[in-house]
């Protein structure tokens, strides 16, 4: 076996595997030119290629990314192992994994209560009330463009925008050209809403996470995303039809314990921010606090069930109809939320991530930040990945930024948390609101739609960088 094993080693290892050997410090390989390193570009190519053609094969965009970082990250260990070195791949994997752990436990928790909301029916409350308003198609345009800015703030912006792409098309049923207008606009408004706090994006999280910048420096932000939000907003407000669609008849049932929900959610939101502020906590800390309060409210909701005929006895009542059989129970289970939040799309960062580290560890990443951040200038630099953000998930492009380690100052970092947040939005493909209403909506919002739209999105995106350099040169 180990005749075999060196073998293996002769055909792949390079004749000079380590690389700066210092002493006192752990061995580390440099493998961006060894077949290890190409095997490793190669599969990270392929897996993102079948993850972004999800759609067309019917393939979950988790399997190939979480398949793909195993096999790199075993085809590193294998080469350390050769060497006698395995436990320094395996550290580094490690820590790769706990970056990973903090940002699922909070991802986690905040779909939990999301999911948690949906099923108290808070999110039909919010769709029912603005369908019986009866507003006209442009002032929807701009409340569901709004209401989009501000929830994904503390919201993600996949559940963001399902939530406002149902109510686009709800409304929209007999106008096309109003829910794909309304679309692109709820896609722009979730991706620059998101991108002005670290509680609402994947980009802004990861870097407040690394304790780059403050939780109160993220703010700076909110005029330059205004403006990426509004400036396309307004050249678009002039293609949304006049006419005001049929209002909705329909009832708002809340069930028992939905605004409570939402309270606890905010709680949970305000201890987040305070143990990260105060005592130094990662985020993760504040959101497994408020998983627990939610818990003990579900425990509350199940023992008090008996004092209470059914969430929607009021409505039976009206009507002089029976309860359902399957409804005449309190049934709020938290551990059904945690269930039912998307693994897809945690996984899928799983196996971005660890791909992206895999490729930091091998000496990739160095070699693209020297280039990036060492030959261009930092602002050319923050503002080409943004643009790339609009092919590559926003999340996936920051982790691999703060593996490089770049050396920028406050007013850089500002900047590249604004370009990967909204660069996004210039195409359906490069962001998770995008995707999830191109997978929603049938008819209205495709993806040729939204391409019609980037020039005017791109317009908003230069104008929003130029207004950060304006009222934020402080930082600069």
């Amino acid at each position: 076996m180990n005749s075999l094993l060196f073998v293996i080693a002769s055909l792949l290892l390079p004749e000079t595997a380590l690389a700066s050997e210092t002493a006192g410090s752990p061995p580390h390989m440099n493998l961006t030119h060894h077949v290890i390193g190409y095997l490793s570009i190669a599969v990270t190519v392929l897996a993102y290629v079948a993850a972004m053609s999800e759609d067309i094969i019917e393939l979950r965009k988790s399997k190939p990314m979480v398949l793909g970082s195993a096999v790199v990250w075993f085809a590193i260990c294998i080469v350390y192992a050769l060497h006698g070195e395995a436990k320094v791949a395996a550290v580094a994997f490690e820590s790769n994994l706990l970056a990973y752990v903090e940002l699922f436990l909070f991802i986690l928790v905040s779909m939990t209560y999301l999911n948690a909301m949906e099923e108290r029916g808070v999110f039909d409350g919010l769709r029912i009330w603005l369908l019986s308003r009866q507003y006209s198609y442009r002032q929807l345009f701009w409340i569901t463009g709004a209401l989009a800015f501000l929830l994904s703030t503390v919201i993600s912006g996949m559940a963001v925008g399902l939530l406002m792409g149902a109510i686009a098309a709800a409304v929209g049923k007999k106008n096309k050209e109003f829910v794909g207008l309304a679309c692109v606009n709820i896609v722009v408004a979730t991706n620059a809403g998101g991108s002005l706090s670290p509680l609402g994006g994947i980009s802004t999280l990861f870097v407040w996470q690394h304790k780059i910048l403050h939780f109160y420096e993220f703010f700076s932000l909110a005029v330059p995303c205004l403006v990426n939000f509004l400036l396309p907003a307004a050249v678009m407000h002039f293609f949304v039809p006049k006419e005001t669609p049929a209002a909705s008849t329909s009832a708002i049932w809340l069930r028992r314990g939905s605004k409570r929900v939402i309270f606890l959610f905010i709680v949970t939101l305000v201890i987040t921010v305070w143990s990260n502020v105060v005592l130094e906590l990662p985020p993760a800390a504040g959101m497994m606090a408020g998983l627990g309060l939610l818990q003990f409210f579900c425990f509350y909701l199940t023992k008090s069930a008996k004092k209470v005929k059914n969430d929607f006895a009021h409505v039976y009542e009206l009507f002089q109809v029976d309860a359902p059989a399957n409804n005449r129970k309190q049934d709020f289970d938290v551990f059904k939320n945690v269930g039912n939040v998307e693994w897809d799309t945690l996984l899928f960062f799983y196996g971005a991530m660890m791909i992206i580290g895999a490729l930091g560890f091998i000496g990739y990443l160095d070699a693209i930040a020297h280039f990036l951040f060492g030959q261009l200038n930092p602002t050319v630099a923050n503002i080409s990945i943004g643009l790339s953000s609009a092919f590559i998930d926003n999340g996936t492009l920051m982790f691999a930024v703060l593996s490089m380690h770049p050396d920028l100052h406050q007013g850089q970092w500002l900047l590249l948390t604004l370009t990967l947040g909204v660069g996004g939005s210039l195409l359906a493909i490069g962001s998770a609101p995008g995707v999830a209403l191109l997978g929603q909506i049938k008819e209205g919002y495709t993806f040729t739609f939204h391409m019609r739209w980037m020039p005017v999105i791109l317009l908003g995106y230069f104008a929003s960088i130029a207004v950060h350099f304006w009222i934020n040169a402080r930082f600069f």
